[in-house]
């Protein structure tokens, strides 16, 4: 839209753009709307670009979480819930699929995404030391084998529009400079904190609004790679380090973050939300519910306005950078071994009703007990996948119909 339909930058602006949001920390999609938006307009164009691009999801989710506590124990909205998480587990592999197609154009790149994989699956490794890992390996790897280290992005349509609402040699025109520089990193990082130190001082460090508000601000610092590569690493310590969420719950949270418009990081609101609800100390639960939902969200993406208003200047003068374009690559075939992982847990816990857990050494393991299997969320996962990967059906469709088929099993028959 914003190339071929708007014509309001040209597709070499548009990759380079896309490159930059990719290799940074956190949600990778608004930030490519806050780019384009500081672009075209500037500062209040990035700030307004990025603020509407998840103001509609956050709403929608807001809504359905309320009506998650409110409801949940209804027959409906179990039933509901119960549809939806085997059209998840196609959603990700359709995602998986696309990446894999272009990350893993050798035999290096694959090899690299197994490494990842086996790292978080079987040695649990933290998310962000691997992404640090495939980053060294590519800035390595992109010196002495440039050729097996280019850069992978899609080549995209070669869109040569006879105008755009900026000229590519209009790149510099901007404020840059290290003094400006600063000046964002520290208005940008005030009004992104601000919320955070102000809960420490007032609740302390044990009160749960504390606890999300550096978790996710510590997040938002660590999560490369796109929305699937970051829910494994939030779903690992939102249920397994604090309990917030049960896993189950983590794919309904997925659930409702698939149905809504704007970025799938959107379901950090939901884990915020929960969270909230449970540990509402003084406060009633659902006031406290949408206060740790509005925090979480904030210091989720605010930090997005301090990396494009204080980056993007100097990234613009980037473009085709070799060692930028060797880190991408690698980061990204190693992102495909995250997702896989998130596919292989979300799919474990639909399923199965019981997982346990399995030790030897460093080597840990979630194994399934085989006599709780789900044989109507075994057929709704392989059917839902079929759909998209062979059928190619569209999300709306292949989720509707899960709801539907899934939804109606469980209300009249189970």
């Amino acid at each position: 839209i914003l190339v071929e339909e708007k014509r309001w930058i040209s597709e070499e602006r548009f990759l380079h753009a896309l490159n930059y949001c990719m290799v940074l920390p956190g949600p990778e999609a608004q930030q490519l709307a806050c780019y384009v938006g500081w672009l075209l307009h500037r500062t209040w164009g990035g700030v307004v670009a990025g603020a509407l691009f998840v103001a509609p999801g956050f709403l929608i989710v807001l809504a359905l979480s309320l009506l998650y506590v409110t409801a949940h124990d209804s027959p409906l909205v179990t039933a509901l819930f119960y549809g939806l998480k085997p059209a998840v587990i196609a959603i990700v592999l359709a995602a998986l699929l696309r990446i894999a197609q272009r990350a893993l154009t050798n035999q290096v790149m694959v090899a690299l995404s197994g490494l990842a994989f086996l790292a978080i699956t079987t040695l649990h490794l933290p998310f962000p030391l691997i992404v640090v890992g495939a980053l060294l390996f590519g800035v390595i790897g992109g010196r002495y084998w440039p050729s097996v280290f280019a850069a992978c992005t899609a080549p995209g349509s070669q869109v040569h529009a006879p105008a755009t609402g900026i000229a590519d040699q209009a790149a510099h025109a901007g404020r840059s400079g290290v003094r400006y520089a600063l000046g964002q990193v520290l208005f940008w990082g005030v009004v992104w904190l601000a919320p955070v130190a102000g809960c420490w001082w007032m609740l302390g460090g044990t009160h749960v609004f504390t606890q999300l508000a550096l978790f996710f601000s510590q997040a938002a610092l660590v999560t490369f790679g796109g929305a699937y590569a970051v829910l494994a690493y939030i779903g690992q310590a939102a249920v397994g380090t604090h309990g917030w969420l049960a896993p189950g719950e983590m794919l309904d949270g997925l659930g409702m973050a698939e149905t809504a418009p704007g970025p799938l990081i959107k379901v950090v609101q939901f884990v915020g939300f929960l969270a909230a609800h449970r540990q509402p100390a003084e406060l009633d639960p659902l006031l406290a519910a949408v206060v740790g939902s509005l925090l979480v969200t904030w210091v989720t993406f605010m930090p997005s306005y301090l990396y494009i208003f204080a980056g993007a200047p100097f990234i613009e003068r980037l473009r085709g950078h070799p060692a930028l374009s060797a880190a991408l690559a690698a980061v990204t075939a190693a992102v495909v071994g995250v997702i896989l992982n998130l596919a292989l847990w979300f799919a474990l816990h639909v399923v199965f009703r019981v997982v346990e857990p399995f030790g030897w050494g460093v080597v840990r393991l979630d194994i399934p007990v085989w006599s709780t299997v789900d044989w109507t969320a075994l057929v709704l996962s392989v059917t839902a996948s079929v759909a998209m990967l062979r059928f190619k059906l569209g999300l709306l469709p292949v989720l509707a119909g899960c709801v539907v088929l899934g939804g109606s099993w469980h209300l009249f028959v189970m």
